[in-house]
């Protein structure tokens, strides 16, 4: 069991439901607020990243990007303490479920599955559990081309945020778009950290992400910009709704991140602190619309 657990990196989940957990405050902003939605959503979350976190095991053990060179925490395929045949059971078992507990959530919310945004989400679910698997599983892994950034802040930020408010609400207002990118930019950002730790074993691999393009200069610059349009769309959000001036306190912790990533030959240690400042930053962000 202990390394199954070790497997499913649940220190990935703060991150993964920060932008459930966004939607949630956003929805309790309008007074449309629902604890059974909320419920499934997690459930839902927290099954499709175990799942996208074992695929990403299988995958990159697959393409040869986890080896010995690869600095952060072993891998379970990787040192061979689950064979690819346990961990491919694993993704199917994990994907399966994270779909039927997503119709069950698209079925709470819309009270039946008669609804005509019904098909909407049941498709972009079965995206999103297809996004998962082939980000570095699979024939041509899009993660390997440089492509899961972009992944990441669309599925972290835009979908999660927006699809999880209009589960709530049924409706949507242009505006819920800023701070759903303030956590697809800080989702990135975690990526981005990832990615700089794993630079040189990436390379080596072939694994041609973001940060083998720019190199590390130019990957702290990235990571920089990342944590600004973060702080700035949060900002301009509070300020178009008159929010409270909480969400200011996640501020500094976000900065001192960049400055951490910037100054550290080894990131590993930063990526944890970004996916809880990540959490923080939205909590007391909602603090901010509820108590204002």
């Amino acid at each position: 069991m202990k390394k199954w657990i070790s497997a499913a990196r649940l220190r990935t989940l703060p991150l993964a439901l920060s932008s459930i957990l966004m939607g949630g405050f956003l929805a309790q902003s309008v007074f449309m607020f629902r604890w059974d939605v909320f419920l499934w959503a997690v459930i839902t979350t927290i099954l499709l990243q175990v799942m996208s976190n074992f695929a990403n095991d299988y995958g990159d053990t697959q393409n040869g990007a986890d080896s010995s060179d690869r600095i952060g925490p072993a891998r379970a395929v990787q040192s061979g303490e689950i064979s690819r045949r346990q961990m491919f059971i694993a993704i199917c078992i994990t994907g399966l479920a994270a779909f039927l507990s997503g119709l069950w959530l698209l079925y709470t919310s819309f009270g039946g599955f008669e609804s005509k945004y019904f098909k909407i989400f049941l498709s972009l679910g079965i995206l999103a559990i297809g996004a998962a698997y082939t980000y570095t599983a699979g024939k041509r892994p899009y993660g390997y081309q440089g492509l899961g950034d972009i992944s990441v802040f669309l599925f972290f930020g835009l979908t999660a945020v927006i699809a999880s408010y209009f589960l709530y609400t049924l409706h949507l207002e242009w505006e819920i778009a800023l701070p759903a990118i303030s956590c697809g930019a800080l989702a990135t950002g975690v990526l981005n950290i990832n990615n700089l730790r794993d630079r040189t074993s990436d390379e080596k691999a072939g694994k041609i992400t973001l940060a083998v393009r720019l190199g590390r200069k130019g990957t702290i610059y990235y990571h920089f910009l990342l944590l600004a349009l973060a702080m700035f769309c949060a900002w301009l959000y509070i300020d178009l709704k008159n929010g409270n001036w909480y969400y200011l306190l996640s501020f500094p912790l976000i900065l001192l991140n960049g400055f951490q990533v910037a100054k550290s030959e080894n990131p590993d240690p930063y990526l944890k602190t970004l996916s809880l400042t990540s959490l923080f930053f939205v909590i007391v962000f909602g603090l901010s619309l509820i108590f204002r």
